[in-house]
């Protein structure tokens, strides 16, 4: 690995474990047991102890970082492929993922009233919209797309299914930053939250599905 590459290695992980640095300071204060996950309604659905969520949390969100960067970032034999932005984003991802995540994370647990539901689809939205904005512009590669064998063996499908799926990314982004304002509880926000998602990810596999049977009547 090229020395680039383990420094960018190293610094992403570095980024990932950061919040430990806010864990120690909060950890006398936080409870024995941590909410590791809430319902849409808000309300706690797994529990762990307080070691495994402050300090567990960031450690393994530099595994993911590790194993994303080295067995599928770098070892893709069609990284190249890849825009410069999307393989920076590719690659810090999860640090900023730690960076983001853990401190809401932290102040829930602390009994601080944090809009968990606005601000996980809000950012989920803002990614989608950005990959979306992105997504024409990435060329066949094993790691980032939609990655099925009828865009892997023929380009043409590759960017067509691209250009459509880079389209209902970003208006799917747009739809879940809408959705994080709106007051949506229960099972109708659940069911408009999928739907959105189901969208963005059957319409383009349709669709390429779709050219590869057209391509094969010629």
């Amino acid at each position: 690995m090229e020395k680039n590459k383990i420094l960018i290695l190293v610094l992403t992980s570095i980024g990932c474990l950061l919040p430990i640095c806010l864990s120690a300071f909060v950890y006398n204060k936080l409870p024995e047991q941590l909410v590791m996950q809430w319902n849409f309604e808000g309300k706690p659905n797994w529990y762990a102890n307080k070691a495994i969520g402050a300090f567990g949390l960031p450690g393994f969100f530099m595994v993911v970082n590790i194993i994303t960067n080295i067995f599928f970032l770098y070892k893709s034999t069609k990284r190249k492929n890849m825009s410069k932005a999307m393989q920076i984003f590719t690659m810090w991802l999860m640090p900023f993922i730690s960076l983001i995540i853990m401190p809401l994370f932290l102040f829930k647990n602390l009994g601080l009233d944090v809009p968990i539901k606005m601000i996980v689809l809000g950012l989920v939205g803002i990614l989608l919209i950005f990959i979306g904005s992105y997504m024409p512009k990435i060329g066949q590669n094993n790691f980032i797309g939609i990655k099925i064998m009828w865009t892997l063996k023929d380009n043409e499908n590759w960017d067509k299914t691209h250009k459509l799926a880079g389209v209902l990314w970003i208006v799917c982004g747009m739809l879940l930053l809408i959705t994080a304002f709106l007051p949506l509880e229960n099972i109708i926000g659940i069911i408009i939250i999928i739907s959105i998602l189901l969208v963005m990810i059957t319409l383009p596999v349709i669709y390429s599905f779709i050219l590869h049977k057209k391509s094969k009547t010629y």
